[in-house]
């Protein structure tokens, strides 16, 4: 029996920075962020402004501040965001748009977090003083809960070019934006073309210990700051947290194929399990969701097993399903790892099945 954990699949955000970027963070030359004088943060920013070919872009904590403050400029109290139902910023964002600005959320059923052109047409309020305003499309890339699931570079145009021609404004959640980007081999300037705003995560496939970077246009950037400064998100020397997500991007981003790599043998493995049910055809990047119902354990059961019986954590979706479970493989798992995972729950689920008969 073991409580600590070995194997950790929870998320990609569990991963701790490597020796080489634990130095290159100590050297980092720093300054005075909010004054505009450290010089690690502005290349960091310069570096994905350029990166996404976008005006300017603008280093925060955390991808969630990156969210909310991309949609307090985009809207007004009362205005409304349509995403998808699955959506980061709906379910796991502490009801910020609405808790901070007084926005609305109009969720649409998209398939596997991707939703059409056609579903934001349906979902558009007309101009009317009966009804919220209609104001930003947002979209999450890759989509987590649709099992990391890359938007398709022509459905993102069909559905911003609905949203440009209705009055609204885009927003990319690009949390695992470069995820898309290594599994697709579009260039991640081509999936920001269409967007008003997006922002990109350093701390989860990356591997940095915090941190997000929103970009946008200069304006838009300006205004930001104006939130950055409001949510408690203006720093100091920042620095020697920036240099890890300059690190991340010029070392961490091709080796993220390893990672979907790994995915998908995990996948494979798991749908050779009874009880298990997983389509590896699904599975793009670093995510695989799947599900243990007819194991005759709950999500909730299989998950604590896992960890004390075999100190490998997964994370159990409830909001999907009672036996939903979703695996995320990262720079901190190896193709061994996948190999233990899976004979640990090889041995869960035959033991709950040989139970289930007894």
């Amino acid at each position: 029996m073991t409580d600590s954990i070995t194997i950790d699949l929870y998320s990609d955000t569990v991963t701790k920075p490597t020796l080489a970027m634990r130095r290159y963070m100590c050297d980092a030359e720093v300054g005075d962020e909010q004054l505009g004088e450290d010089p690690t943060v502005n290349r960091l920013q310069e570096m994905v402004a350029e990166l996404l070919g976008k005006e300017a872009a603008l280093f925060l904590p955390s991808g969630t501040m990156c969210n909310q403050a991309a949609y307090a400029v985009h809207c007004q109290p009362g205005d409304e965001i349509i995403m998808d139902r699955t959506a980061h910023p709906l379910h796991f964002e502490g009801g910020g748009p609405t808790t901070l600005r007084g926005i609305l959320v109009q969720p649409v059923d998209g398939d596997h977090g991707i939703f059409t052109a056609e579903q934001v047409r349906e979902a558009l309020h007309t101009r009317s003083r009966y009804q919220p305003r209609s104001k930003l499309i947002s979209i999450e890339q890759t989509a987590n809960l649709g099992g990391g699931r890359c938007w398709p570079l022509e459905t993102i145009r069909e559905v911003c070019d609905v949203a440009h021609s209705n009055g609204l404004a885009t927003h990319m959640d690009g949390a695992r934006l470069l995820n898309a980007v290594v599994a697709t081999g579009i260039p991640a300037r081509e999936y920001a073309r269409s967007f008003d705003s997006l922002w990109l995560d350093l701390s989860k496939g990356l591997g940095a210990p915090v941190g997000g970077v929103l970009a946008g246009s200069e304006s838009f950037i300006r205004e930001a700051w104006r939130y950055k400064q409001l949510l408690g998100g203006s720093m100091r020397q920042a620095g020697i947290i920036a240099a890890a997500g300059i690190y991340a991007l010029e070392h961490h981003v091709e080796r993220m194929a390893e990672d979907h790599e790994n995915a998908k043998l995990l996948a494979q493995g798991l749908a050779q399990l009874p009880g298990v049910r997983v389509n590896p055809n699904e599975v793009e990047t670093n995510i695989v969701i799947f599900d243990v119902a007819e194991t005759g354990l709950s999500g909730e059961q299989f998950a604590r097993q896992m960890i004390r019986e075999h100190g490998v954590r997964f994370s159990q979706f409830s909001l999907m399903g009672p036996a939903i479970i979703r695996g995320i493989t990262h720079l901190g798992i190896t193709r061994e790892d996948i190999t233990t995972a899976l004979r640990a729950t090889e041995q869960i689920v035959r033991s709950a099945s040989l139970q289930a008969v007894g």
